[in-house]
């Protein structure tokens, strides 16, 4: 490994909740309205996701990210490992039953980013969306102690529409980075260089595909707050706020009429205030959040039926 671990698994938890205040402030804020245990699990849970984006994006070079992101992945299979933070993953993975196949769809997609990224059509970017952020979302199921099936493609679908919201507000430094995550099929073979500052005559197209890409969001957040009767009811209001901040992004983003380059959206301390308090006191009123929702929209995961693990969550493995 490239970079250097806190000694103990105190020093490790600790690293986790100050990498979640720093990196995942969206997050960092929803994770108080959930009880002790279930917060220090989540919270476990996204510094080993950092940690796995991290090896990606910071190691000295494509060929050590490889290997890192490699050696990884080997833990997860062996169940072994000297690292203090992928120890304690794995020992959040006994602790909570995580399926480790979901965990290396999540290595794999991230591991995808050190190729050349550039998306054909919505449903390479669904697919993407599903590996390293619908992955997430099962292994939520667990961390919370979910224990309905039923809830499986809720989460992965919740976890899609953060990850599409992510990829619209950060479409400039994603580019910066050398990736297009926006579709060919939307705007073009285009060279990522010139989406950082895109020139007058592109700029409508993007604004476009932006707010196409958050309509599509909007899709999968609302089939994502269909699952939350699944969850314990202090869970519940934890994750509809998450869901209702990360979208809150989206929509500052149509605010400004999608034009992404004109600086990078954050939601500040107050705004998030007040849509919590929103959340909170509307969430009593929603069906969904004490009625099980009828029927799942299969279409939903049309892109993605038949990736690894999602054989679960359709129902024909109710292993996780």
């Amino acid at each position: 490994m490239t970079m250097s671990w806190p000694a103990s698994k105190n020093e490790t938890r600790a690293s986790a909740d100050a990498i979640l205040a720093a990196k995942g402030r969206s997050f960092h804020w929803a994770r108080h309205l959930l009880g002790s245990v279930h917060a220090a699990r989540a919270t476990r849970l996204y510094g080993f996701c950092r940690l796995i984006d991290d090896l990606a994006d910071s190691a000295s070079s494509q060929d050590a990210a490889r290997l890192d992101l490699s050696s990884a992945a080997l833990a997860v299979t062996t169940g072994v490992s000297a690292d203090p933070i992928i120890s304690d993953m794995l020992d959040l993975m006994r602790e909570c039953r995580i399926d480790p196949a979901i965990m290396l769809e999540l290595i794999e997609g991230v591991t995808s980013d050190l190729e050349t990224v550039r998306m054909e059509n919505i449903d390479c970017l669904l697919r993407y969306c599903y590996r390293v952020a619908g992955t997430v979302g099962l292994m939520m199921c667990s961390v919370l102690d979910v224990d309905d099936p039923a809830a499986l493609p809720h989460a992965v679908d919740l976890g899609i529409a953060m990850q599409l919201t992510n990829i619209c507000r950060d479409i400039a430094e994603d580019a910066a980075l050398g990736r297009r995550y926006l579709p060919a099929s939307m705007i073009g073979d285009v060279s990522p260089d010139l989406l950082i500052s895109p020139a007058d005559g592109l700029r409508p197209h993007l604004r476009k595909c932006v707010a196409d890409l958050l309509h599509l969001a909007d899709r999968y957040y609302r089939s994502g707050e269909l699952g939350l009767r699944y969850l314990p009811v202090r869970a519940r209001s934890s994750i509809f706020v998450a869901a209702r901040v990360y979208e809150a992004i989206g929509k500052e983003l149509r605010r400004r009429d999608c034009a992404y380059w004109s600086g990078r959206v954050v939601l500040h301390g107050g705004i998030k205030a007040a849509l919590t308090a929103r959340a909170l006191l509307s969430q009593v009123l929603r069906p969904s959040f004490w009625v099980s929702p009828q029927e799942y929209n299969a279409a939903l995961h049309t892109a993605i039926v038949g990736l690894p693990c999602m054989a679960q969550v359709a129902g024909d493995d109710r292993a996780v």
